[in-house]
C-alpha cells in the first residue's frame, strides 16, 4: 500500500502546539508519511486559531497556499476558528473536513474511513460549550521542552474574547493523571515543561484540586530539570503559588501575567476580575521573593472606547511598572462578543499607532531587564536553534543567550556569566565550568 503525504501546520498558541503533536501521533506510520508544510502532499492539515481577525486571515492565507501546491490535496481545518465559523472554511477551494475542537481529535479516523470519497466534504460540528471531556496532549518534537496541556476551556467570557465559545468551559484533568503524563516526558531526552492550557490558574477546581497541588506534585518528578507556567490570570496567581515558586527546586522565576489593560475603567468594561491595583501587588510579590524574576503582560489596546487620555494613562502605568516586557494586540472585533457591540469603536490607524508605542515601550523595558542581569550567574538550557555558528538557548528567568555552536551541549544545561549584550539583545556567556545536565 502506497503511503498518503500527510503535512501539518499549526497556528496561534501553545496549546495548539501540544494538541496538534498529540494528534500527530494518531496517524499509522505504514499508512502516512509525515511531510513539511511547504512539500507536495496529499493531506495538508491546519490547526486554526481565532483570537483576532488577523489570525483568521492568515489562515486563509495557508489553505490558498495548499490549494496551489497540490490542487488535488485534501485539507483540513480544525481548530478554533473551524469552531466559530465552520460553514466560511467549508466554502474555501480543496477544504474536505472542519473539525471543531471537540471532533479534531478524531481526525485520524475521520481521515482514514473518508480518503477515497473526493467529493465528499465532512463537516463535523458539535456544541463546544456541552462537552465535559478533558484531552490531554503534550508535545514531544523540540528535543528541549515540552508543551503539556494541563487545562482546557474558560468560564470567564471577556467581553472581547471569543475563546470561551471557541474552546468551552474550564475543565482539567486531575493531580494523579497529568503527572503521569509528565513521567511520561520525563521518560524522553526534554528537560524542560512549559504548563500551558487556556486557564491553567482554574487547573483541578472540579476535582477539588488546585494550580498550587499540580505544581507541588510536578515539582517532584525526577527527569525533568526545569518547568515553565506559559500564562495565569493575575487574579489566580496567589501569594502560595509565588510563593512556592520561589523555593521550589524546578519551577522557573518567570511568570507571564495578563494585564489587557492598565486602565481600570477599561478593565471593567472587559469584565476583567482585578483592578490595576491587584497586578501591581502581583508584580510586587514576585519582586520581594525573585528579584530577577521575568515578568512578562499582554495588553489589549484600543478597547472600544478607549480615549487618548486612557491611552496616555495606560501607558504611564505600564511605564512605572517593574516588567520585562509586553505582549501587546491590538483589539479586534470577534463577532458574537459583547464588546463588538459597544460604541466607541476605534479605527485601525489609531490602534495600530498605539500599539507601535507599546512595542517600543516593551524594546525599552526588555532592554533594561536585560542589562540588570548582566554578570549574573545563570543556567542556560542549549537548544537546536542555530545561526551564523551560533547556537542559543534561555536562562531561567528567560533571557536568551548564545555561544560558538558545540554539538555536546545540544540539550544540556551550563552555569555562566552573562558576558556581552548584543544588538539583538542576546547575552554572550562565560562559561563557569559546570555543566548541570546531559543528554
Amino acid at each position: 500500500m502506497t503511503k498518503k503525504k500527510i503535512a501539518f501546520y499549526t497556528f496561534g498558541c501553545k496549546l495548539n502546539f501540544s494538541e496538534t503533536s498529540s494528534i500527530v501521533k494518531q496517524f499509522p506510520e505504514n499508512e502516512f508519511e509525515i511531510v513539511d508544510f511547504k512539500d507536495f502532499a496529499d493531506i495538508y492539515v491546519i490547526h486554526s486559531c481565532s483570537v483576532t481577525a488577523v489570525a483568521e486571515k492568515k489562515c486563509r492565507a495557508v489553505i490558498r497556499q495548499a490549494a496551489r501546491r497540490n490542487p488535488n490535496a485534501a485539507i483540513s481545518v480544525m481548530g478554533c476558528y473551524s469552531q466559530l465559523k465552520p460553514d466560511e472554511l467549508a466554502k474555501m477551494d480543496g477544504v474536505k473536513w472542519v473539525l471543531g475542537n471537540t471532533e479534531k481529535y478524531r481526525l485520524a479516523e475521520i481521515i482514514r474511513n473518508e480518503c477515497n470519497e473526493p467529493d465528499h466534504q465532512v463537516i463535523d460540528h458539535l456544541k463546544i460549550a456541552s462537552t465535559k471531556e478533558f484531552v490531554s496532549s503534550y508535545s514531544i518534537d523540540d528535543r528541549t521542552r515540552s508543551f503539556l496541556k494541563v487545562q482546557d476551556g474558560c468560564d470567564y467570557f471577556c467581553t472581547y474574547c471569543a475563546i470561551p465559545f471557541a474552546r468551552g468551559r474550564s475543565r482539567s484533568d486531575n493531580v494523579k493523571d497529568t503527572v503521569a503524563k509528565a513521567q511520561l516526558i520525563a521518560r524522553t531526552k526534554i528537560k524542560e515543561i512549559v504548563l500551558t492550557g487556556v486557564n491553567i490558574g482554574e487547573f483541578g477546581k472540579d476535582w477539588n484540586e488546585s494550580f498550587l497541588d499540580l505544581i507541588m506534585a510536578l515539582d517532584e518528578i525526577e527527569g525533568i530539570e526545569r518547568y515553565r507556567i506559559s500564562s495565569i490570570e493575575p487574579n489566580l496567581l496567589t501569594n502560595e503559588i509565588i510563593e512556592f515558586v520561589a523555593q521550589s527546586k524546578r519551577f522557573s522565576p518567570h511568570f507571564h501575567i495578563p494585564l489587557q489593560s492598565g486602565s481600570d475603567k477599561i478593565l471593567q468594561m472587559m469584565k476583567r476580575r482585578y483592578h490595576r491595583a491587584d497586578f501591581v501587588n502581583r508584580v510586587a510579590k514576585v519582586r520581594e521573593l525573585m528579584p530577577h524574576a521575568c515578568v512578562a503582560a499582554d495588553v489589549i489596546v484600543g478597547f472600544p472606547g478607549e480615549t487618548e487620555e486612557d491611552f496616555l494613562d495606560i501607558y504611564r502605568f505600564i511605564e512605572e511598572l517593574d516588567i520585562a516586557y509586553l505582549h501587546v494586540f491590538p483589539y479586534s472585533i470577534r463577532p458574537g462578543t459583547k464588546a463588538a457591540t459597544l460604541p466607541g469603536q476605534l479605527s485601525n490607524t489609531e490602534k495600530e499607532e498605539r500599539s507601535r508605542r507599546l512595542h517600543l515601550l516593551s524594546d525599552e523595558k526588555k532592554e533594561l531587564f536585560y542589562k540588570a542581569n548582566k554578570g549574573r550567574k545563570v543556567s542556560t538550557l542549549w537548544e537546536a536553534d542555530t545561526d551564523n555558528g551560533m547556537m542559543f538557548g534561555y536562562t531561567e528567568n528567560y533571557i536568551r543567550t548564545k555561544t560558538p555552536y558545540r554539538a555536546e551541549l545540544l540539550n544540556t544545561f551550563t552555569e555562566g556569566i552573562l558576558d556581552e549584550l548584543d544588538e539583538n539583545c542576546v547575552y554572550s556567556v562565560q562559561f563557569t565550568g559546570k555543566s548541570l545536565g546531559s543528554i
